[in-house]
């Protein structure tokens, strides 16, 4: 076993492998960015040293420099996590040559799956079903054009190098395959130096379910059952869960042993990940699965299997580089209970779910149990930075079976509060009340076919606007007695004040009235009777017309964010002169939504555009964001250049508008 171990990551996943490494007694090594000195991997680990800039490039992707950490501070073993180099076969093959450790795959291994062409046909010799489509050298955009055509659309162009949802687009119809080519080729060479792509027929009712395998040096190779992660956006991952609902015992071990026959086709040793597409037209018992890819490192989602399984995987992986064989035999194997994890991210749903950046000024979740995990790389007061994933947490819950796991996740979401800037709590908390996912009714069009319904929006809801009232009102009181109040009430026998709240840039007034047994609260022309019960720290309780309120209200200056349930609500105090009363600009300054860097820019000044044209492409936290016109115009202005570096609320362009 190793004494030391260098975890070469950030976040929740070096948080995680630090955790696992103590409890087996080893020594932990932490290794950060100027953005991250004082992140919680670092406060956590037992050493910590710096490698480099803010930008991964400069820091967690630098090989050389992170394994030169590891000889000085005498590592037995490198932790990759997940991202970053931990599918690098140079560097697996680097820290063996220095005889340090790699917790993963070997390098051939690595290779081998890397690109998914490859893979692809190495699955095939290897007799796992693959997804019917075209994996060639050949990338003439003419040649790619025609075979898209033999296989017909819908289909998924998806870069060989890709992962994570980058590099990847569903293509619905002939006419819009040029611009999808040419959009998946650029993200692909910008995310991994690498624009090779293939095309896939793309099924019209899938689910995604990947199988857990591992491998040891002896050649033995077992599988931890499967997840079923179809609810998905943008390709990427929102919900996962195991097992599988609905799936049979047959089809689970048919598709278990597929998994393990693709780990020993390429001598897998250490966690890893075979990812099946399900064709599920006619259902899920007995369904057609194709194999899509293999991830050589630990997922983000292993937290079900542990759940589920009652296994540190973190610590198999340990246990395998080390050199001992798997802990446990297939035969040792089974499935207890159901879990659920969700993926707590810094985005604003209701702004195409536009990254956020920023401190965390509130962040509670409920407390570790048997039912509740919580895996996070950040705690209350950190940042969130604009040069990373901005997921702040993965919340995963367990139960006996899938009814409890889910009540026990819609607990834990009601139960979570984060202010300070944008998440996607309320969404996950939409999807979890959905009645189709309470029935598992799934695959992997499921948030596009219910986005009505599982996007937050619209005004709020007086009855959360009147909470933020009684406790701006508290706040004005500090303590003193209610005649003591001086804001706006009339000293005689019924005092009264207004506040105005900034409610998605409507301005909502409430008159509250002080009475002797209560508050009357009137707003949106009704009136409510009001008692205000308890206010403890950040948690309220009202009795509103008679109906008991519970809620969570953080406040931040003139700014409220409110958790009720499962509904949040995000208010600004208004106040004359201190709310941004000033004209902010015509409608045709654009103003970027966030700090990233500039890929491409399509229009120079002088150039006339029209309502809705694309102009720019803006990068940021590892997505592609297309800057469009709001208006029709002439460019007037442009700010930046390509390559160019932008902060957040830079004016990108200003367009000078037609005349109506």
């Amino acid at each position: 076993m190793f004494d030391k171990i260098l975890i070469a990551n950030r976040g929740e996943i070096a948080c995680r492998v630090i955790e696992t490494a103590k409890k087996l007694g080893i020594i932990t090594v932490a290794v950060y960015s100027e953005a991250d000195a004082e992140a919680r991997h670092v406060r956590l680990a037992d050493e910590a040293y710096p490698i480099g800039g803010a930008e991964a490039r400069d820091s967690y992707l630098r090989p050389e420099k992170i394994l030169q950490v590891a000889k000085d501070c005498g590592a037995g073993a490198i932790h990759p996590g997940y991202g970053f180099l931990s599918e690098n076969a140079d560097f697996s093959e680097s820290c063996k040559k220095a005889g340090i450790a790699f917790i993963g795959p070997s390098g051939d291994s690595i290779r081998s799956m890397g690109l998914k062409d490859k893979a692809k046909d190495i699955m095939s010799k290897a007799a796992v079903p693959v997804v019917p489509g075209y994996q060639g050298a050949e990338q003439n955009e003419d040649f790619l054009e025609q075979q898209a055509g033999k296989i017909g659309y819908p289909l998924l162009i998806k870069a060989v190098a890709g992962g994570g949802g980058k590099g990847m687009r569903m293509v619905e119809k002939a006419e819009d395959f040029r611009a999808s080519l040419a959009s998946c080729q650029r993200e692909a060479e910008a995310s991994f130096g690498n624009s090779h792509v293939l095309l896939e027929k793309y099924l019209t009712r899938p689910r995604h379910i990947e199988v857990q395998v591992f491998g040891d040096n002896f050649g033995d190779v077992v599988y931890l059952f499967e997840r079923d992660c179809s609810l998905q956006r943008r390709h990427q991952k929102v919900v996962e869960e195991a097992p599988a609902p609905g799936m049979s015992e047959d089809m689970r071990s048919e598709m278990g042993m597929a998994a393990v026959k693709a780990a020993k086709a390429i001598a897998y040793q250490g966690a890893g990940t075979i990812e099946f597409i399900v064709d599920v037209e006619q259902g899920l018992d007995n369904a057609p699965f194709y194999f899509m890819e293999m991830n050589t490192r630990l997922q983000v989602e292993h937290p079900v299997t542990e759940a589920i399984t009652g296994q540190d995987l973190v610590e198999w992986q340990i246990r395998v580089a080390a050199g001992e064989r798997l802990p446990l035999k297939q035969e040792d194997l089974s499935i207890y209970g159901h879990s659920f994890e969700v993926r707590l991210y810094a985005e604003d749903p209701e702004n195409n779910f536009m990254p956020q950046t920023g401190l965390l000024n509130h962040f509670s979740t409920p407390d570790s149990s048997a039912a509740f995990r919580l895996d996070t790389g950040v705690e209350e007061g950190d940042p969130v930075s604009i040069y990373y994933d901005p997921m702040i947490a993965k919340l995963i819950t367990w139960g006996r079976d899938r009814a409890t796991a889910l009540r026990h996740m819609q607990r834990a979401l009601e139960q979570t509060a984060v202010a300070g800037l944008r998440c996607n709590l309320e969404f996950l908390g939409n999807i979890f009340s959905h009645a189709s996912f309470i029935e598992a009714d799934l695959d992997t069009g499921f948030i596009e076919k219910y986005s009505g319904s599982l996007m937050p929006g619209g005004l709020v809801d007086p009855v959360m606007i009147i909470t933020a009232s009684l406790v701006e009102l508290e706040v004005q009181k500090q303590g003193q007695d209610l005649w003591g109040w001086s804001d706006g009430f009339r000293a005689n026998m019924t005092l009264e004040t207004e506040l105005t709240f900034v409610d998605h840039d409507e301005k909502r007034p409430v008159k509250v009235r002080y009475l002797s047994n209560g508050f009357q609260c009137q707003m949106d022309e009704q009136t409510y009777d009001v008692h205000l019960l308890s206010h403890v720290g950040n948690d309220i309780s009202l009795m509103i017309d008679g109906q008991k309120i519970t809620a969570r209200v953080i406040v931040d200056g003139q700014d409220f964010t409110i958790f009720h349930g499962a509904k949040i609500a995000h208010l600004h105090l208004y106040k004359a002169g201190t709310s941004g009363e000033e004209d902010g600009g015509s409608d045709g300054v654009i103003v970027t939504p966030m700090p990233g860097k500039v890929t491409r820019v399509m229009i120079a000044e002088g150039d006339h555009v029209q309502e809705g044209d694309s102009l720019m492409i803006l990068e940021a936290m590892k997505m592609e964001h297309t800057i469009k016109a709001p208006v029709g115009g002439m460019v007037e202005k442009l700010g930046f250049q390509e390559n160019d570096q932008v902060g957040d609320g830079a004016v990108l362009i200003r367009i000078e508008g037609e005349e109506a």
